[in-house]
């Protein structure tokens, strides 16, 4: 097995900013390939999240300490049971070796990954929703307004100006279904719920992502949980199958990112029990390439909401995967046939 690396450089359409702050207009990713000794290439690609000390250069730093010899087509478990020795975290670059491993497992078998895994994939069934950034309310109306064929819209908030930020969005789709991701910013359960109780008056939201701290005491959740007049969703507070027993405490759903839980096979793990224990499931992501939406959309069957727009917000996706038009995820159009289902341009 041979392991190279790089970076890709992507380019926001518009200003990118959450809870936790960012007005950026780049993002940058590692893309990873494996070539089996057959040839075989299978691909991958790691967006480290600062949330979690990770960076480009942590990333790269995992992945120079790897021995492409610990790595296998034939046995992906194993060879993340080797990983795992080398570093308890660095989770988006386990992610991008894990996604490689099962691009070339499944291309040895002659499948897409979402077969391989016994999954299946369902066209015109997988809705994803369409992020709108904190902004300023004119940019927001602008966002919303080239959102519009997109038939679910997420919302961040967290900020001084939420009310005004979410007004602006209700003055260009006034009904449209809204999913609204507060990415930790309200820090009481006070604020919080006064807030969930002003945004259930809207009557299309769907549910509040991470409204509080992963760091909240849990009675604090419960409390917010036991009150809250919409569903609460944890995103930053689930990561791992880990995390499954006070995620059904505290949450009515989970939102799984492959960053987070080390690729797709933690991200099948992660999902199917938080369905087992009756929490509702999301796939979310990071600003990525066609590489990360595109694996993350083979898991799709085990979820009930999709937030899988990373792609869409570039400019310069290097790859050509799965689709997001009017918000239906899709392979129809993907351009190879097995594995990842994905190309370079």
């Amino acid at each position: 097995m041979k392991l190279n690396f790089k970076r890709l450089n992507l380019q926001l359409t518009h200003l990118w900013a959450i809870a936790r702050g960012g007005g950026s207009t780049t993002a940058q990713t590692v893309m990873v390939e494996l070539t089996g000794a057959d040839g075989t290439v299978g691909w991958g690609e790691a967006a480290p999240i600062a949330r979690y000390r990770e960076s480009l250069d942590t990333v790269e730093a995992f992945l120079k300490r790897v021995d492409p010899r610990g790595l296998s087509f034939k046995d992906v478990e194993g060879s993340m049971v080797y990983l795992d020795t080398l570093s308890p975290h660095d989770m988006s670059a386990k992610c991008a070796l894990n996604i490689a491993l099962l691009d070339g497992a499944a291309k040895l078998a002659n499948k897409p990954i979402y077969d391989y895994l016994g999954l299946g994939f369902r066209e015109n069934h997988h809705v994803s929703s369409f992020t709108i950034g904190i902004d300023k309310p004119d940019v927001i109306r602008k966002k919303v307004q080239e959102a519009a064929p997109y038939p679910v819209l997420k919302m961040k908030v967290g900020v001084a100006d939420d009310k005004i930020n979410v007004k602006a969005l209700r003055e260009i789709a006034p009904t449209k279904t809204v999913r609204v991701d507060a990415n930790e910013g309200w820090k009481t359960k006070e604020h919080a719920l006064e807030m969930i109780e002003w945004l259930a008056q809207d009557g299309h939201i769907e549910f509040i992502e991470q409204p509080m701290p992963s760091a909240t005491p849990v009675k604090d959740w419960v409390w917010l949980k036991e009150r809250s007049p919409l569903p609460i969703m944890g995103d930053e507070s689930y990561h791992t199958i880990k995390d499954l027993a006070q995620a059904r405490e505290c949450f009515h759903a989970v939102n799984v990112k492959l960053a987070k839980s080390a690729g797709i096979s933690g991200g099948f793990e992660a999902l199917s029990a938080a369905r087992k224990a009756g929490l509702k499931t999301m796939l979310g992501c990071m600003i990525e390439s066609s590489i990360l939406i595109s694996a993350a959309a083979h898991l799709a069957e085990l979820c009930d909401y999709l937030d899988l727009d990373g792609n869409i917000l570039i400019s310069n996706d290097p790859y050509v995967g799965a689709t997001a038009e009017k918000g239906i995820m899709s392979f129809a159009k993907a351009p190879a046939k097995y594995g990842l289902r994905v190309s370079a341009r």
